[in-house]
């Protein structure tokens, strides 16, 4: 075979293998709709449950909120110095902030059906503030639970700041992308 020939042949073989390599590019993925009603599920995402179910649910959660809602300020404010007053303004502040939470995020969060409500993980870090030695040289019971109130504000505010900057800048979106849903609920389980 002379040179020419070999040359011919090999430039048919890559004008082949262009042609082939043009019709193997990966189709794109085609999801599958979304079904209205699974088989076996009472009820989807998109659909409701019967009214009946849906009220029961309803005072499942309020039950929840009032528990946490009630238990939480229970635990903290006497160790503030502050008396049922006290503990009456917090739990009407939680609730306010806890409703006004639930509605933000059922109109523009994740639309889940979910009450936000005062979180347990908080209690050590503000009974920690709370017996700071810093606040045991208050004896008016009144002023100490204002003072003492004043800085565990202070501490959320900072704290929320350090969150937001995490949220904003997508470092949390990256994290949870090493971390697997059953790891999650384990940790949020204990």
């Amino acid at each position: 075979m002379d040179h020419g020939a070999k040359e011919g042949s090999k430039m048919a073989q890559s004008e082949g293998n262009g042609d082939n390599k043009k019709s193997q590019q990966p189709k794109e993925v085609q999801t599958h709709p979304v079904k209205e009603q699974l088989p076996g599920v009472q009820y989807c995402i998109n659909s409701a449950p019967p009214w009946p179910e849906a009220v029961a649910l309803g005072f499942q959660h309020y039950i929840l909120t009032l528990g946490m809602t009630v238990l939480i300020p229970t635990i903290i404010v006497p160790q503030m110095g502050g008396g049922n007053a006290e503990k009456a303004k917090m739990i009407q502040s939680l609730l306010f902030v806890s409703g006004l939470s639930t509605l933000l995020q059922s109109w523009f969060g994740t639309r889940l059906p979910t009450v936000v409500v005062g979180s347990y993980s908080y209690i050590i870090p503000t009974i920690s503030i709370v017996q700071a030695s810093r606040y045991s040289a208050y004896t008016n019971p009144y002023e100490r639970f204002t003072v003492t109130i004043r800085g565990i504000q202070g501490a959320l505010i900072i704290s929320s700041c350090f969150q937001i900057i995490i949220g904003f800048f997508g470092f949390w979106r990256n994290a949870t992308r090493l971390v697997s849903a059953c790891r999650c609920i384990f940790k949020h389980g204990i």
